[in-house]
């Protein structure tokens, strides 16, 4: 089905909404992703039982996380 200027027009502007929802959205996960691993770092460096290569391995899945919802809404072009 071919569609009008002013329905593609349309079409076009659902899909550039959707687009920077989905950026908005992955920006504030990880920056709330990011603020739980500041949380941790303070709360859990702070006991003298736990040190931080105790907490090393809950960084780098945070990491990975933090890192694969980015790339997914900035970089990965389908």
């Amino acid at each position: 089905p071919s569609l009008v200027g002013s329905e593609m027009c349309i079409r076009d502007r659902k899909r550039n909404v959707i687009n920077k929802m989905q950026k908005f959205t992955t920006f504030l996960g990880s920056l709330l992703a990011a603020s739980f691993l500041i949380g941790l770092a303070t709360t859990l460096t702070r006991s003298s039982m736990i040190g931080f290569f105790d907490v090393l391995p809950v960084y780098i899945l945070m990491a990975i996380a933090i890192f694969m919802m980015v790339y997914e809404a900035f970089f990965d072009k389908k």
